[in-house]
């Protein structure tokens, strides 16, 4: 992995993810438990198959024969409330299979529709497969064919998570694990608007006149895995869902096709362009309104605002037969404002889907552009 990001002319230091760190911790625990090895800097692999190495802070023999490891979270140059924090990883030995618990300081999910299910600790999928795959990698070294519980723990993580957004989704008593490729790349919004433009700037170049955008990496996933297009073609366009339309139509792109989740891409019913949490979050307000507006009675309306995710909401408008009919009322609204962005200059297809690969609900012309997409692409 390069250490360094450069944005605005500067060399702006990338971090690690707390998933990261945990895996750090867990990989260096089982080092010792199980081989006696005592190291400092630990070398991790990540889903993109880059190599990471974090330093491990302390380490110590506790309890029941467990090592108990700690790597400081560095998030580098990006402003994370979680920079600092100590995510602290005990690894014991058990009779077989690899176990992983969340301790003081991690979060439990209370509310459904998340990655992680009402009750379990808030470890999502990602850092749980970079974990098993660091132990797995010292059980083989060790020839250790027994089991592992894992324990991972953050001080004073209950604290800083008031200061991020657990709390409205309900993950309560502490942070998340989190992070899909384990790296935090420093942000700065003007920097990242101009890099997205460049990006945009090469796929065009390249004569095409059909452009492939996608707020992150879940939309990339399908577009490529369910959708069969070539993401070469496309662009991640993170929260800047405006500035990526103005400037395609600065370079008169004839066509877009927009595909994401809809927790992310819902919020352009209600014209907000730019779908950060910080900036505005009122998932459950437009769905509430659109299925109010549809008949839906005062339970299911309840049950909407009090829903932590877009997941959430969809299982609740299967549940009451709604969600055809609420999801497209929704969908006309997106395409309302999205051709007042591009001042119908370009025609804008959407696909919307939940969870990982549930597609709920697409515009007309949507297939049709996947298929131009495609050509482009051969």
């Amino acid at each position: 992995m390069s250490d360094f990001a450069v944005k605005e002319g500067k060399k702006l230091r990338k971090g690690y993810t707390t998933g990261a760190c945990a895996a750090a911790a867990a990989k260096a625990a089982a080092l010792m438990l199980l081989c006696g090895e005592e190291i400092r800097l630990v070398e991790i692999g990540n889903s993109q198959g880059e190599r990471l190495y974090l330093p491990l802070s302390d380490w110590e023999w506790a309890e029941g024969g467990a090592v108990r490891c700690t790597v400081v979270k560095d998030a580098g140059d990006d402003p994370d409330v979680t920079n600092g924090i100590r995510i602290t990883v005990g690894v014991r030995k058990c009779e077989s299979g690899v176990w992983l618990y969340g301790g003081e300081g991690i979060g439990t999910v209370t509310k459904p529709g998340l990655r992680c299910p009402v009750g379990a600790k808030a470890i999502n999928p990602g850092p749980q497969k970079m974990i098993r795959a660091a132990l797995t990698e010292i059980m083989e070294k060790a020839g250790y064919s027994g089991g592992l519980e894992v324990l991972i723990s953050a001080r004073d993580g209950a604290k800083i998570a008031k200061h991020t957004f657990n709390p409205h989704m309900g993950i309560v008593g502490g942070i998340s694990i989190l992070g899909t490729t384990g790296i935090v790349e420093p942000m700065s919004e003007e920097a990242l608007i101009k890099t997205i433009q460049t990006e945009m700037d090469t796929i065009l170049a390249e004569g095409g006149e059909n452009l492939l955008l996608c707020p992150g990496n879940y939309g990339k996933e399908v577009a490529e895995g369910q959708l069969g297009l070539d993401f070469t073609k496309g662009v991640k366009c993170s929260n800047y869902i405006g500035e990526t339309l103005d400037y395609a139509v600065y370079k008169k792109v004839k066509n877009i096709l927009l595909v994401g989740h809809a927790g992310k891409l819902s919020k352009l019913a209600a014209g907000i362009m730019n779908t950060h949490s910080k900036v505005a979050d009122c998932r459950c307000e437009i769905f509430a309104a659109h299925a109010a507006l549809l008949g839906a009675d005062r339970a299911l309306i309840a049950a909407i605002m009090e829903a932590a995710s877009t997941s959430e909401i969809h299982r609740l408008l299967c549940l009451y037969g709604m969600a055809e009919k609420v999801w497209d009322s929704i969908l006309q609204k997106m395409l309302q404002y999205l051709e007042r962005r591009v001042h119908e200059i370009c025609r804008v297809e959407v696909i919307l889907f939940v969870n990982e690969h549930e597609i709920v609900v697409q515009s007309k012309g949507a297939m049709e552009l996947c298929q131009k997409l495609k050509g482009e692409g051969n």
